[in-house]
């Protein structure tokens, strides 16, 4: 279930103020559980049937590029930690890498 989850995210992200999920968790059972547990709306991004082939959905290019800056990290890709919390500390001390990279980028005029 997704709503567990989105409690973590909540607790170290308080700012959130919604949740965006693939159309595997459609449903009104989800979007109650999400509601009831961590008090935010549900967002439903959905495939168009008339569409044909490959086409980006909306909002799903963020997580895809996220995935893909985290997959750069080689201790996220290939290593496995035993606990969850550890997994979660180097996903955030990678999200660090990456903003400060970004603050010294802007700050040198680059």
């Amino acid at each position: 279930m997704i709503a567990p989850l989105l409690e973590i995210v909540r607790r170290v992200c308080p700012s959130i103020a919604r949740a965006i999920a693939d159309g595997g968790y459609q449903g009104p059972a989800t979007a109650a559980a999400v509601q009831a547990q961590v008090k935010i709306p549900l967002e439903i991004v959905k495939r168009s049937n008339a569409t044909s082939g490959f086409k980006t959905l909306p909002k799903r290019w963020i997580v895809e590029r996220t995935f893909g800056w985290l997959g750069r990290c080689r201790r996220l890709s290939k290593d496995f930690e035993n606990l969850t919390r550890s997994h979660a500390a180097f996903i955030i001390l990678a999200m660090i890498r990456l903003m400060l990279r970004r603050v010294v980028r802007l700050r040198n005029g680059s």
